[in-house]
């Protein structure tokens, strides 16, 4: 099997996730199938898997987890709205990145429960407490 795929059936993972705008680059996409981060029908891919219509991608990213059904496959990369075209991502995926991202919104700030060296305001009142003023 030569580098270039002759099948119009198959595609590269690295190339399909580049052309579909999950990743800046092929080597970024690359780089996260070696992570473990890209599984294809729920088995761990390396980024020369050969890809097929029908095939479920899921995606650990920045931005999320994201379970896509691969809807066409492309090896170019294009505008945004034609690289939609290559993926739809499921009902479950999306309920459940809503969700996650109600739970951040729903949480505390991190940073309100720091506890760490006082503030330049927080010094002057423990000053001011001292000196019984």
């Amino acid at each position: 099997m030569n580098a270039t795929l002759p099948d119009t059936d198959r595609a590269r993972l690295d190339q399909w996730l580049w052309a579909a705008r999950w990743f800046k680059t092929r080597a970024l996409a690359a780089e996260a199938c070696e992570r473990g981060r890209v599984h294809v029908n729920d088995a761990p891919a390396k980024p020369a898997k050969a890809l097929r219509i029908g095939d479920s991608v899921d995606l650990q990213i920045e931005r999320g987890r994201f379970r896509v059904e691969v809807l066409a496959l492309g090896t170019q990369r294009k505008s945004a709205s034609l690289s939609q075209a290559l993926y739809r991502e499921t009902e479950a995926s999306r309920l459940a990145r809503e969700q996650a991202a109600e739970l951040r919104r729903l949480s505390p700030e991190p940073e309100a429960t720091r506890h760490g060296r006082p503030t330049k305001q927080q010094r002057r009142a423990l000053q001011r407490l001292r000196d019984g003023a």
